[in-house]
């Protein structure tokens, strides 16, 4: 059971910081949201608000060294509130979708953009694999790869084919840079001179 050692630190974003220690791991703990918690049928969930979303939802009690959200002042408070009423009507069959800002900044660009796909692309009573959500992932992570050929989104395949591309004229650019590179064999139509215009 990880304990607070009682000392604070200043965050990058201004705020403070609890350390737990664990073993050999410590945790961080983000203090300065506004912590609500709420009874649910797989246990207490607690909710951490800052002014620009939902930053943290933990299963059980709120971090001891948390601010309780009548302590913190203004949106991340209101937002705390809003979080538990859609909260409440998701476990009571009423929510299909939660319409709440989330606050990715707390997190790594990786787990942004993972995290993110989920969030967009599964929805409720729907599952995905792991396989096919990295897939998704990827795809948006390469997609949005703003030095292409250079480094070379172009060589990431889907199992069953070429997969998307979103350079140039799309799947016929990866394509073409496929062959040109030795990855495919060509095609009768292929020209080392390029595609048709």
């Amino acid at each position: 059971m990880p304990t607070y050692s009682g000392r604070d630190r200043q965050t990058k974003r201004g705020g403070t910081q609890g350390r737990l220690s664990e073993g050999r791991h410590t945790l961080a703990v983000v203090t300065d949201l506004a912590w609500a918690m709420l009874g649910t049928p797989v246990g207490p969930l607690s909710v951490g608000c800052g002014p620009a979303g939902v930053s943290q939802v933990r299963f059980g009690a709120q971090p001891r060294a948390a601010s309780a959200a009548g302590t913190v002042p203004g949106a991340a408070r209101e937002l705390s509130g809003a979080a538990l009423a859609q909260l409440t009507e998701y476990f009571a069959g009423q929510r299909r979708r939660f319409d709440l800002p989330i606050d990715w900044s707390r997190m790594s660009r990786l787990q942004q953009q993972v995290l993110a796909v989920l969030f967009d692309a599964v929805g409720y009573g729907e599952t995905v694999s792991y396989g096919e959500l990295a897939r998704r992932a990827i795809g948006r992570i390469m997609g949005s790869n703003p030095i292409p050929v250079i480094v070379p989104c172009h060589r990431v395949v889907a199992s069953d084919g070429l997969g998307g591309y979103s350079g140039g004229t799309g799947p016929e650019v990866k394509h073409w840079l496929l062959v040109f590179e030795g990855a495919l064999p060509p095609t009768l139509d292929w020209a080392l001179a390029g595609l048709p215009a």
